[in-house]
This record gives structure tokens, C-alpha cells and sequence, in this order.
């Protein structure tokens, strides 16, 4: 297990915390719809990834508490961006789940985040894109443990 205290590998932690931070932030401007907040972007994807859950797992999911997942469904549901039904084995309960209209917005808003990312990229020399692939699923593994 590397030390993750001191030297080399303590500055790679640093300066990878930055670059995902800064990086971050720059994808977030890249929206379609600004009438959404991240958070709400957030949802949507999850429900994209999930196909459907109700507002408890979404809270779960996204780290928030049940009543502020509440009002973030509420206003996606306001907007027609996904739909409550009645959940199949639990009738106290709701499904949430995302409309086409959220699911093209989605698509718009990918391939707007990937462009971006693609003229980055497009600064990279061979090297430098060949270490940036390689470490994506590493990335990927980061950011779901």
C-alpha cells in the first residue's frame, strides 16, 4: 500500500484531487438545459444507468437525505422529466422513472460533455492519450467504491 502521507505519492494524491476537482467543474458548465442544477442532472443519470427506483434509493444513491431527494423528484416531475408510478410490491411506495424527454436531454447533454472532452484530448500527444485511456477504468473504479 503506497504512503499516502508523505513524498511522491502524497503529491499524486494532491495533484489528482485537483485535476478532478478542476475538471469537474468545467464538465458542469457544459450543459444543454441550465434550468437544471447538477444535482438534478445527477438523478437523471442514475435513473438513466438504474432504469427506475424509488425516491429512498435515489436518496441512497446520491447521498442526500429522503426529503431533499422528495423536492428534487417533485421538480423533475414538474419539468415532465420523470414519471411517479405505483411501486408493484409496495403500494405505500412510488417508482421513479425518467421520460424520453429526460432521456434525450441526457443524450444532448452527453454528447456536448464529450465533445469537450474529445478537444482536450485533441491537445494530448500519443503518449499522454495512451496514459489517459489507460487509466480511465481505474478512474471509473474511484469514483463508484
Amino acid at each position: 500500500m503506497p504512503d499516502l502521507t508523505h513524498g511522491d505519492d502524497a503529491a499524486a494524491v494532491n495533484s489528482l484531487r485537483s485535476a478532478v476537482m478542476r475538471l469537474s467543474r468545467r464538465l458542469k458548465h457544459q450543459r444543454v438545459d441550465e434550468s437544471l442544477s447538477p444535482t438534478e442532472m445527477s438523478v437523471l443519470g442514475t435513473l438513466s444507468n438504474c432504469g427506475q427506483a424509488t425516491p429512498g434509493e435515489l436518496a441512497r444513491k446520491e447521498h442526500v437525505q429522503p426529503p431533499s431527494m422528495t423536492r428534487i423528484v417533485a421538480l423533475l416531475e414538474a419539468k415532465g422529466l420523470v414519471r411517479l408510478e405505483p411501486h408493484p410490491e409496495d403500494r405505500r411506495q412510488k417508482v421513479v422513472t425518467r421520460t424520453e424527454q429526460a432521456e434525450a436531454m441526457l443524450e444532448e447533454s452527453r454528447a456536448k460533455r464529450n465533445a469537450f472532452l474529445a478537444g482536450l484530448v485533441d491537445g494530448l500527444d500519443e503518449d499522454e492519450w495512451a496514459k489517459l485511456r489507460a487509466a480511465a477504468p481505474v478512474l471509473e473504479k474511484l469514483a463508484h467504491l
